[in-house]
């Protein structure tokens, strides 16, 4: 095959066309994407498939896979390897495609711990299927999103959760200080195929996309080497999936607000505020309602429930019952703490270097989350938990009296001060806050080996939350920013 036919190929064998589109500009400090509803209508061109197809688009979808990275499907095939298939194999799938025949694979269980106990369930696509995900991800967004409500925040391009705990912290402020927590039990595994695609068939005229994402959802899932059907559910893991959860729930988006209710939803996590306990009984009793019926979904009546703001969480923050303060949810400090003892065990073996370079990436995100808070006292102090932690991992590491009595002198403590210290019988923790170990490794040695500061004092205020790109759980990614 000649260099110019690879080259073809490798950009996926079609030639970008002329698509009339304004360019999008994005950056972090551009003013929030807010939709504004207008009126529904299907897409009118049969031409759909030839829009996903097409080669601008399949390129902007294959960075965008290439970026996300991810986990092999059931074919095995990393992001590497499906760049060599495609150079061969791409004009046979766009010809199934453009035909209508094209058939997924089906996807690869993977189980990940959920905080609060059990595991959440993902199926992750092959690379191949992805990439045909994601493109048909960015036509349809861009036809649907701007239908979709002010309200819903999840898996949309310029928004975010912290938009979304910022609009509760509003409605608190106001006075609507009860909150009505609903929690869809499984929303992802028990949402109705056909319902579902009544919903994508009201938008879409186009018969072979109708069949492309109809085969996405019943494609199947491999568990333990078997094939299973799968009959309901749009599994968490492929690019396609928040849209279609989006849309499945847009219908209580408009429902809600055609009763003037105060709303928050992000994906599945919605939050109603109102301004009595009274009143919240009876909105959790007639959306439960609302969702069995219509949409066929089913509140889990265990973790759902009608409660003042600083009792719940949303999106891993609560608010105070005033609105006047975003704290860090309960549940979300222990998690975080008990991911840091994993890292900071004393019986690990590794230099503090490395402890240092296993942290990095995970403080740092983190703390561009939660840093949202208005609590900075909880950062400092878990900064400096961390840095005590590390202390007494260094102290283990030092071993005997005489290599720590030696490693003190060598970080300027008297010797009289590192002597006392050195011989001391005390255990690892308490010595982590001993003056002489205190001394020897101050803040400032913590922070010239690298090691990341949770509370950044400068942070954006309540009006202008900052844009935060939203993926998948699992790291599949979800929607195109």
């Amino acid at each position: 095959m000649s260099g110019k036919r690879q080259k073809i190929q490798y950009s996926l064998a079609l030639e970008p066309k002329d698509r009339g589109e304004a360019p999008v500009v994005e950056h972090p400090r551009a003013e929030p994407f807010v939709a504004k509803p207008t009126p529904e209508s299907p897409a009118v061109t049969e031409q759909l498939m030839e829009e996903v197809c097409d080669g601008e688009n399949l390129q902007s979808a294959w960075k965008r896979v290439q970026r996300n990275q991810g986990s092999p499907g059931v074919d095995g095939m990393t992001i590497d390897d499906a760049k060599i298939y495609l150079r061969e194999h791409w004009p046979s799938i766009r010809s199934r495609l453009l035909h209508g025949t094209y058939q997924p694979q089906p996807v690869k269980r993977v189980e990940i711990p959920k905080p609060d106990g059990g595991v959440r369930k993902l199926g992750v696509p092959c690379v191949v299927d992805r990439l045909i995900q994601q493109a048909v991800l960015q036509v349809l967004q861009e036809q649907w999103d701007p239908t979709f409500s002010e309200h819903s925040y999840g898996f949309r391009p310029g928004r975010s959760a912290h938009q979304a705990v910022a609009q509760a912290q509003r409605y608190v402020a106001e006075g609507y200080n009860i909150v009505v927590d609903l929690d869809l039990e499984k929303f992802f595994d028990r949402v109705n195929h056909d319902c579902l695609m009544a919903r994508v068939a009201a938008r879409i005229s186009d018969k072979r996309v109708l069949k492309l994402i109809r085969a996405f959802l019943t494609a199947g899932v491999m568990e333990d080497g078997l094939v299973l059907p799968v009959d309901e559910g749009t599994p968490q893991g492929g690019p396609l999936s928040p849209l279609l959860s989006n849309l499945m729930l847009d219908d209580l988006d408009k429902e809600l607000t055609r009763r003037g209710h105060r709303f928050c939803r992000y994906a599945d996590d919605c939050n109603i505020y109102v301004r009595s306990h009274r009143a919240g009984e009876r909105v959790m009793a007639s959306v439960s309602r609302f969702l069995t019926t219509k949409l066929r979904l089913k509140v889990n009546e265990t973790k759902s429930a009608v409660a003042r703001p600083e009792e719940r969480k949303f999106l891993g923050f609560s608010i105070s019952n005033d609105g006047g303060e975003r704290r860090i949810a309960p549940k979300a400090l222990d998690k975080f703490k008990e991911r840091i003892r994993e890292m900071t065990s004393r019986t690990r073996g590794l230099s503090l270097s490395q402890i240092v370079e296993e942290l990095t990436p995970y403080l740092v995100g983190w703390g561009s989350y939660f840093g949202f808070c208005q609590t900075p006292r909880v950062l400092t102090n878990l900064e400096a938990w961390i840095r005590r932690r590390l202390r007494s991992y260094l102290w283990r590491q030092w071993g005997n009296g005489h290599n720590r009595f030696k490693e003190l002198r060598r970080r300027g403590v008297s010797q009289f001060r590192a002597a006392v210290a050195a011989g001391s019988p005390t255990g690892f923790w308490r010595m982590s806050g001993h003056p002489a170990v205190q001394s020897a490794l101050r803040n400032h040695y913590f922070d010239s080996i690298g090691l990341p500061r949770l509370y950044v004092p400068v942070r954006l205020n309540l009006v202008e939350p900052p844009w935060y790109a939203t993926r998948m759980p699992g790291g599949v990614g979800g929607a195109a920013p």
